[in-house]
């Protein structure tokens, strides 16, 4: 199961959701749902502050895990990277930055920028529960496409679930502005889709003609081998709360959270040795494990039997998204 939201969090969202009508909310969280789901942004989605706490309520759980994982594949690509500053792009209601400190507790300094004042609102009274990083955080309303002081230079840049919303023909500018405001790595995640992985591809296709190095979950520097219509994500399975469920409509106790992401470094960064990654779950069957790899010389398709017990061993608990160090 993927990381559940920090207690100091989990306490500022029960703070959030006082007094609200869970029926109201579960309302709203559909919502917002069909409005994104429909191409909307959050200017159409996200009009007043209860839609933002059916937002939190409805998302931020999974939003926060899928950022949570693709930071964890930046501290072990990148063991001695060690951020004391943070630009959150996008930041919606903050859950990237809590990932963020939750990974890196010594930041010092953060600042979350996004276009729409009542997210920075909500987040501004999440984050006063937070580390002092949080809580001090400068929040600042901006427009990812339109770089200006909120874009000055951080250790760390995170947007999550942000490109889906900016206009193609303006993704370069915003891709352009984030690598620029990145003095150390910069992490994109967006939702698990043919469409989201185009962006993060194109994202990561861009940074890299300024300079930027694949920290992660690519094992190598070169285009994605991938072919239509397959298309490179992951699923991060978290738990589901009673007002989780509730605002969903949902019965199960956890849900998979599909995401695509990539992680991209300055040159100065020290970075580990490349690893293969398995593309898609294993399959198991009576003669063996069978993987798919992406690996630094492309695709791999690898069977293990059975009855090589240390092979075995040492694959049958791979998952998606796992690195595999010997390939």
């Amino acid at each position: 199961m993927g990381p559940e939201l920090p207690a100091a969090l989990r306490a500022a969202v029960e703070a959030l959701l006082e007094g609200a009508s869970r029926k109201d909310l579960a309302r709203r969280s559909a919502q917002v749902s069909n409005t994104y789901r429909g191409g909307g942004s959050s200017a159409t989605a996200i009009v007043e502050d209860a839609d933002a706490t059916a937002y939190v309520l409805s998302r931020l759980p999974a939003t926060y895990a899928a950022v949570a994982a693709a930071l964890d594949e930046v501290r072990v690509a990148a063991p001695d990277f060690a951020p004391a500053s943070l630009l959150d792009a996008g930041a919606g209601p903050g859950g990237a930055s809590w990932a963020a400190l939750e990974a890196w507790p010594r930041i010092a300094e953060a600042r979350l920028l996004d276009a729409s004042p009542v997210f920075l609102e909500t987040a501004r009274r999440l984050a006063a529960a937070g580390p002092a990083a949080l809580a001090g955080a400068e929040m600042r309303r901006g427009d990812l496409t339109q770089p200006g002081e909120g874009w000055r230079a951080a250790d760390l840049v995170v947007t999550s679930y942000a490109l889906a919303e900016i206009p193609s023909e303006r993704l370069e500018a915003a891709v352009r502005g984030l690598w620029a405001a990145c003095a150390g790595v910069l992490v994109i995640v967006e939702p698990g889709t043919p469409a989201g992985t185009a962006r993060v591809l194109a994202a990561r296709e861009l940074a890299m003609r300024e300079g930027a190095m694949v920290l992660a979950p690519c094992a190598h520097q070169q285009a994605c081998p991938l072919a239509a219509p397959d298309w490179c994500h992951f699923a991060q399975r978290l738990p589901r709360g009673r007002d989780h469920r509730l605002a969903k409509g949902a019965d199960a106790p956890f849900e998979d959270e599909k995401h695509a992401y990539v992680a991209l470094a300055r040159p100065d960064v020290c970075r580990a040795a490349p690893a293969a990654r398995v593309l898609s779950p294993p399959r198991a069957g009576k003669p063996g494990l069978e993987f798919r790899l992406c690996t630094p010389g492309g695709i791999e398709r690898r069977f293990v039997a059975r009855r090589d017990r240390a092979a075995y061993a040492a694959h049958r608990r791979l998952r998606w998204g796992d690195r595999v160090e010997d390939a």
